[in-house]
């Protein structure tokens, strides 16, 4: 069994809110590197199928199932879903997932093993039970999924059903993500998210009961008409239920992206420095509470797997967030699933009429992709370490991946802003995070991406 990590030294630390926020500044999440702002169309179903076969034997692999329907569509929401409450629609999705599923692993040629499965979406619960047995039979055949393999979902607690959760014990699910947000009624009207307090402590207890090891609560803040008195309210009666873990996310208003997002008034955002107040005020009651900060945004009992991970340094980073996933090679099932392949990245059609049609049809539903090239996996590495370590070995990183001392005198020039804001702090040929940085990592981490343009794209507010 693994042993309980006591806490970090600057976990000790009381959290801080820098004085003056620049208010505007925009950075992606770097939960890829390079970043789907790089994809492009030039990447299509034969590049696809022909990384699929580069994929080594010997690795073990992870995999991941995009479920993009929700028994209702929740205005905050940038993840790829669509409100359905008829069940045959979802039935139809499910079958071509299973299509899908066993026409990558023909095209693979072998049967790897898997060592993590995750279940997205929107709500992998609208998935009828028999469903959700029948594909993990589809994947158990076509892969083979280990004994110990994390199997994750995440899940809408007003709408989990103990018949779902039934299924899900069966097939060995031993962590869910449920979706709290927030409990202040006024806050869930402004983002059309009703529910209560009960249907929380109802969904954790019947999953611990089914053998889910970890629960992890999905906190936000920034949200609409929010105050730090809602995220305190929030925070207390989660708190209550002590899961192993809880992710305290800020909200993206991305209405370019998200025509949805259009409903919540601009109006009735909390600004940049009430965000960081409400992010500091949750660091420092869940430090407070013994929890153990990992990363930017998640928080873990110092028992849980994930801070086990983060004190061994084994800690990572992928489109699920923070993880102990240690696979290189990701394979994404569903409309927008992404795939990490050996040779770059690829992205299934977003458009569920698009994604039909290509499985369907037999072949990949192949929609957008970007192709490693030069450092770029010198750069997600020093992307990827700060993210997840809060230090990052620059001269070690550059020496293992022979990187040019050009790009590294260029990383030092960029980073020098960050330093001179004491956001950084250089050491032993890297730099280290302060506590000042830890809330704008992503900002800083913008100093290694060689194809970021501050005003070239459309991402979410750093903070």
């Amino acid at each position: 069994m693994e042993n309980a990590v006591a806490p970090r030294a600057q976990d000790d630390i009381s959290v801080s809110v820098p004085a003056t926020p620049t208010p505007d500044a925009r950075a992606p999440r770097y939960t890829s590197y390079p970043t789907a702002v790089q994809f492009t169309s030039k990447i299509g179903a034969t590049q696809h199928r022909a990384w699929l076969q580069e994929i080594p034997g010997e690795a073990p692999i992870s995999l991941y199932l995009h479920v993009p329907y929700c028994r209702r569509l929740c205005w905050y929401c940038a993840c790829n879903t669509v409100a359905a409450n008829r069940p045959e629609t979802v039935a139809t999705y499910a079958s071509l997932l299973d299509t899908e599923i066993r026409f990558v692993a023909g095209a693979i040629g072998r049967r790897l093993r898997c060592s993590n499965l995750h279940l997205g979406g929107g709500s992998p619960d609208s998935l009828a039970p028999a469903s959700l047995e029948h594909l993990y039979a589809t994947l158990r055949g076509e892969f083979a999924i280990d004994a110990e393999a994390d199997i994750a979902a995440e899940l809408d607690p007003a709408y989990l059903t103990d018949q779902w959760i039934a299924a899900a014990a069966c097939i060995g699910l031993n962590r869910a993500s449920l979706g709290v947000q927030t409990l202040a009624p006024h806050v869930q009207a402004a983002i059309n998210r009703p529910q209560t307090l009960a249907m929380v402590c109802e969904a954790t207890s019947v999953l611990r009961l089914a053998g889910v090891r970890s629960v992890n609560f999905d906190l936000m803040y920034g949200l609409p008409r929010q105050t730090t008195d809602d995220l305190r309210m929030t925070l207390e009666a989660m708190l209550s239920l002590r899961p192993e873990r809880v992710a305290v996310f800020g909200y993206a208003h991305v209405p370019w992206m998200k025509g949805h997002q259009r409903l919540i008034d601009p109006a009735d955002l909390p600004g940049a420095a009430e965000r960081l107040e409400q992010s500091a005020i949750a660091a420092e009651r869940l430090l407070a509470e013994g929890y153990l900060r990992i990363g930017l945004d998640h928080y873990a009992l110092p028992t849980d797997s994930l801070a086990i991970a983060s004190a061994q340094g084994r800690l990572r980073r992928n489109f699920q967030g923070y993880t102990t996933d240690q696979a290189d090679t990701l394979i994404g099932f569903g409309a927008s699933a992404i795939s990490r392949l050996p040779s770059g990245y690829v992205q299934n059609q977003s458009g569920l009429r698009e994604w039909q049609a290509a499985v369907g049809r037999g072949e990949p539903a192949t929609a957008r992709g970007v192709a490693f090239e030069g450092d770029d996996q010198l750069r997600a590495e020093l992307i990827e370490r700060l993210m997840c370590d809060g230090i990052v070995d620059i001269d070690g990183v550059f020496r293992r991946w022979k990187g040019s001392q050009q790009a590294r005198a260029l990383i030092w020039e960029n980073l020098a802003r960050f330093i001179a804001l004491h956001w950084v702090i250089p050491e032993a040929g890297g730099v280290r995070l302060t506590i000042l940085g830890r809330s704008r990592v992503r900002e800083i981490c913008t100093a290694f991406d060689s194809y970021f343009q501050p005003d070239g794209g459309r991402h979410s507010a750093a903070v």
